[in-house]
């Protein structure tokens, strides 16, 4: 989880740093709000603290800015001279909580606790884009309808990168739209399941766990003992696995009952010209670009490739396809492909044969864990098994480089 912090003051904003320096967030401090742009603009973060008087320009004007630059943002607005006035417009401007100065670094870390489990969370608004134009998408989108007044367990079963984890974001917004949504992949689990703090967090939500079948027989039935706590009673539980077949026994009996599978693009394919186009539109329009128009053709193209990759080949297209458009319009795909660019490797530095060798290695591993994974769909425990690795192993070696799992499953 990243967090910018943006604190004039150098002394409180080492203190706040300091008091960061062991949690789950990376923080990035900066003293000028006009750094923070420049940090926004660069790359992205999930929390912004600001203070409200700032140089340069106000904290309100930071939020606003901020929000334009990342929607999803989710922001605190701290100060010891904030007005009801500024405060109400802080919200209006969205912000999701103000801290007044001077504040307990207690109440501090606790507000980032609940931050951070209200990250993941989709808009909260039941009516987010969701294509549903196929036979197959109607029937789950008539199915997730009736089972947002259920509060039993729910699975999402299918192919990787179906969308199985964006089906559970779009169930949660029927749910409880303004609810905490966590994502947890089942490889980054616990021995001993969720902490309680974080099921306490996540009070009136929901929890999503990814890659169910890969997890473990000790972690399944601490996962179980969980879901049976006073804390796990409050909060709606689903899961993705490739089907309720491969799930651990502990758990079979529990998301085995209400079941939903993401249909292929191939058993959607009037989903595929809306879902496409919707691709197509957002990495134009995240370069300043006119939304494309797609000729005939294209159209009719799209409909007849076979995409084994799902929605992530379906999203390699069109961020392909952008470089392709003419004036506002498409008038042809790229080629298929079913691998994916060269892999390319900085040089080593001159030495040994054997040094080198093994920089070359070190330089590998971390696109050959992405690729083999992406090639997966996102799905950890088919990635293990093509690597030969078990999905502890695997999930330990991506946490050594730096690659997340929580956005691997669409």
């Amino acid at each position: 989880m990243r967090l910018l912090l943006v604190e004039d003051k150098d002394s409180f904003r080492r203190l706040l740093v300091q008091a960061l320096a062991d949690s789950p967030w990376t923080v990035t401090a900066c003293g000028d709000p006009a750094e923070a742009i420049r940090a926004l603009e660069a790359s992205s973060f999930d929390v912004l603290v600001t203070d409200l008087r700032l140089p340069t320009f106000s904290g309100l004007e930071l939020i606003q800015r901020a929000k334009r630059l990342q929607p999803a943002l989710r922001v605190v607005l701290m100060s010891a001279f904030g007005e009801p006035k500024d405060i109400v417009e802080a919200m209006r401007l969205g912000a999701d909580d103000f801290l007044p100065k001077p504040f307990d670094l207690d109440v501090f870390l606790a507000l980032l606790d609940r931050l951070r489990a209200l990250v993941g969370a989709p808009p909260p608004d039941p009516a987010e884009p969701w294509v549903a134009r196929s036979p197959a998408l109607r029937a789950l989108e008539e199915g997730l309808h009736a089972a947002a007044d259920l509060g039993a367990p729910v699975l999402f079963t299918g192919e990787p990168a179906t969308g199985r984890s964006r089906a559970a974001r779009r169930l949660h917004t029927l749910r409880t739209p303004k609810g905490p949504f966590l994502r947890i992949p089942a490889a980054e689990l616990p021995a001993g399941g969720p902490e309680v703090r974080l099921l306490r967090l996540l009070e009136g939500g929901s929890l999503l766990v990814t890659g169910l079948d890969g997890l473990a027989p000790g972690a399944a039935m601490a996962l179980t003992e969980a879901m049976d706590a006073t804390e796990g009673r409050d909060l709606r539980w689903m899961a993705t696995a490739a089907s309720e077949k491969g799930l651990p026994t502990p758990l079979a009996a529990r998301f085995g009952a209400l079941v939903f599978r993401l249909p292929s693009l191939q058993e959607r394919s009037e989903d595929l010209v809306p879902v496409f186009t919707a691709m197509l539109r957002a990495e134009a329009r995240s370069e300043g670009r006119p939304d494309p128009l797609l000729e005939r053709s294209v159209e009719r193209e799209l409909v007849a490739r076979a995409w084994p990759g799902n929605l992530k080949a379906l999203r390699d297209c069109a961020h392909a396809s952008l470089q392709l458009v003419e004036g506002a319009v498409l008038r042809r795909l790229p080629p298929a492909f079913s691998e994916g660019p060269p892999l390319q490797l900085p040089w080593p530095a001159p030495g040994e044969l054997d040094e080198m060798l093994r920089a070359v290695g070190r330089a590998a591993t971390p696109a050959l864990l992405l690729r083999t994974l992406e090639a997966q769909g996102g799905d950890v425990a088919r990635a293990a098994a093509a690597l030969g690795l078990s999905v502890r192993v695997l999930a330990s070696r991506l946490r050594e480089h730096g690659i997340s799992l929580e956005d691997r499953d669409p």
